[in-house]
């Protein structure tokens, strides 16, 4: 890639955006993205998507499945529909613990990105560095099915402690159940923590869950968030209303809507028939209950818990 000023970075980045909104506008739909329309509610400015993936091919590692329709550019299509801005892509199994697609994805968002990366233990404190400068902010651990897991539970306290000086936090995806069982685990680490697709409790029980009773006693303690995202996987019901999520993303707004972000979760990788993203951003005034409030977990709180200007 040729050498940019940071004058004609901006411009080429905002281009960008601009030729994103113009294809939709146009007829383009984003891929992996059920439907067209943009959402009924209107975004409000400096609107964060807090939980997408960016899958290339480009990238790293060359012998893992990375499927079309689900780079950089394709996202673009999906902001522009949605609204949104500030984005914190969080790097999939399809690209194992390299960095090298997320940090070319956040330096392309020109500092409206915030990532979350997955790594080893071996890390270096150098590549740790690198990382932080090019605003990754959190590592994830995908642990909710064993089978694949890239980066185990026994990993997460070794590198809480390594990442805990540069104010980062760890994500988790876990069940209800994984959380309960680790909740000593959970209690002691030394950074803050971030849950995945609203905790994943068990769709038929939602806040009656005990797994909801542990994320509330984490959140009261003031260094847990939660994201809401993932409609899909927290239902028996099903679309278009996923009234069982709905109960349990109404309950996590009750608790503590100053600890909520939003996430479209796109492209959707578990997903075989694609949901249609704006019905999915229309659910947070819903969940939130008011204008106020959806507006908080769009705007305030993801800039306090990421670091957004």
């Amino acid at each position: 890639m040729p050498m940019l000023t940071r004058r004609r970075f901006v411009a080429a980045a905002a281009a960008g955006l601009v030729a994103a909104d113009r294809a939709l506008a146009a007829g383009g739909a984003a891929p992996n993205s059920a439907g067209t329309e943009r959402p009924q509610s209107r975004a409000p400015a400096n609107a964060c998507d807090c939980h997408f993936h960016i899958i290339d091919g480009r990238f790293p590692p060359p012998e893992t499945v990375k499927p079309p329709g689900m780079t950089f550019d394709d996202y673009r299509l999906l902001q522009a529909r949605l609204g949104t801005t500030r984005a914190v892509p969080v790097q999939p199994k399809n690209h194992g613990t390299d960095p090298t697609c997320l940090l070319d994805a956040l330096q392309r968002f020109d500092g409206n990105g915030r990532g979350i990366a997955v790594l080893r233990p071996d890390v270096t404190d150098a590549e740790l560095r690198r990382l932080d400068t090019g605003y990754v902010r959190g590592l994830r651990f995908s642990v909710w099915n064993p089978n694949d897991t890239v980066a185990p539970i026994t990993t997460i306290e070794p590198l809480a402690k390594r990442i805990a000086d540069l104010g980062w936090h760890v994500q988790l995806h876990m069940s209800g159940d994984q959380i309960r069982e680790n909740a000593a685990l959970l209690n002691r680490l030394p950074c803050p923590i971030v849950f995945d697709h609203m905790g994943r409790l068990d769709p038929g029980k939602g806040p009656d869950d005990p797994a909801f009773a542990t994320i509330a006693g984490l959140i009261e303690k003031g260094r847990t968030w939660l994201k809401l995202a993932g409609a899909y996987l927290n239902t028996e019901a099903g679309p278009p209303d996923y009234p069982d999520a709905t109960r349990t993303a109404k309950a996590f707004a009750a608790l503590a809507p100053e600890r909520l972000v939003w996430g479209s979760d796109w492209p959707h990788v578990t997903e075989k028939h694609k949901p249609d993203d704006a019905v999915l951003f229309d659910l947070l005034t819903d969940w939130a209950g008011s204008e106020t409030t959806r507006d908080r977990i769009l705007v305030d709180n993801p800039a306090k818990l990421y670091g957004f200007s």
